[in-house]
């Protein structure tokens, strides 16, 4: 199935690229490579701000992720011109502001990797992946995710 049916059918719209916070580039190919940029969580089109086990639950967490995993497609798909010729996602590294003792990182990032290998299937959408917990993430979001794939 087409990427993008897919997306239709999930009432995914891709946005546009985000412009950089800071000194970066939001995507970087090399070879077959393309390197995503951290993307923090937005809801509403604002920083999604808080830290996972004081004010954010990790159900709420897991929503953050899937919406970074929506914008994370967005800069994907300005990187290659066309999802479909993504062969895979190589890997995931999410990095979730929480409190010392939370421990639910994975479960929040699932968010993330879960509509990824919806929308690309399991033989592209499975990728390696990390999730951290951390004490900060600039402006204060919840969850900032960066994506590696394969383009074929």
């Amino acid at each position: 199935m087409n990427i993008y049916d897919t997306l239709k059918s999930l009432n995914i719209e891709l946005p546009p690229m985000a412009v950089p916070a800071a000194a970066y580039v939001p995507f970087v190919q090399t070879g077959n490579l393309v390197f995503l940029s951290g993307h923090i969580a937005k809801k509403d089109g604002q920083v999604w701000a808080g830290q996972l086990g004081k004010n954010i639950s990790t159900a709420e967490g897991q929503q953050a992720a899937r919406a970074v995993a929506i914008d994370l497609m967005g800069t994907l798909h300005a990187a290659v011109g066309d999802l479909n010729k993504i062969k895979r996602i190589v890997k995931v590294m999410s990095l979730v502001n929480s409190t010392g003792d939370f421990t639910e990182q994975h479960l929040v990032t699932n968010g993330c990797s879960e509509l990824l290998g919806q929308v690309f299937g399991p033989q592209v959408g499975a990728h390696a992946r990390s999730a951290f917990g951390v004490a900060q993430i600039p402006m204060g979001a919840c969850v900032e995710i960066e994506l590696v794939a394969e383009i074929g």
